[in-house]
């Protein structure tokens, strides 16, 4: 991977909300490779350069909200010329329980806002970090629930599966990816009181 998109809303009102699960990643990833973001306003966004397992790497964390997640992803994407599946974007995740993380390669956006918009500009082709969330039950409570602070257990339990993530982010750029995905299945499987996939 050469970028490691999170994704989120900017400012301190959404800091803490479940939408924001792809930035406490990627803050989280910065902080461990002792690395600080910057603002760059060509490309819409706050980056970071890092190095992980021996690769260097590109942390991106767009400012568009997450709607226009696309524009940032895309304009870095596009001036670097990044390959689209060379990008790893993470997000929160409302088909899996707090507590859960998976890795995919590809797929369509799930109603996922960010997603769409980054699909709409590259392709769907690129892999996905899914933090789960949980699901309010109603999809008339989604907006709500995406945009509200999880409770303490909940958020434990989301901080633990970004650890975990983090554990098996360098078997990714080692090009690892299968076994890195194999990885965080076993443990969301072998977890107890683990609820099931919707």
């Amino acid at each position: 991977m050469q970028l490691i998109v999170g994704l989120g809303n900017p400012g301190a009102q959404y800091g803490r909300t479940r939408h924001n699960a792809g930035f406490w990643l990627v803050d989280a990833l910065a902080d461990q490779c002792r690395v600080d973001f910057r603002e760059e306003r060509r490309y819409q966004a706050e980056i970071a350069s890092a190095n992980l397992a021996g690769h260097p790497v590109v942390l991106l964390k767009p400012l568009t909200f997450m709607n226009h997640s696309g524009r940032a992803v895309g304009a870095y994407a596009g001036y670097f010329r990044i390959p689209v599946d060379q990008i790893l974007v993470v997000h929160d995740e409302l088909d899996l329980a707090p507590g859960t993380v998976r890795l995919k390669r590809g797929g369509g956006h799930g109603g996922h806002n960010g997603l769409r918009d980054i699909t709409a500009q590259l392709g769907a082709d690129f892999a996905r970090l899914r933090i789960g969330i949980g699901h309010p039950g109603s999809a008339s409570e989604v907006v709500n629930y995406v945009l509200g602070n999880p409770p303490a257990e909940d958020r434990k339990a989301m901080d633990d599966a970004i650890q975990r993530a983090l554990d098996v982010l360098p078997q990714v750029m080692q090009g690892h990816f299968d076994r890195a995905m194999n990885a965080l299945n076993r443990r969301a499987d072998s977890a107890p009181g683990q609820k099931a996939e919707k």
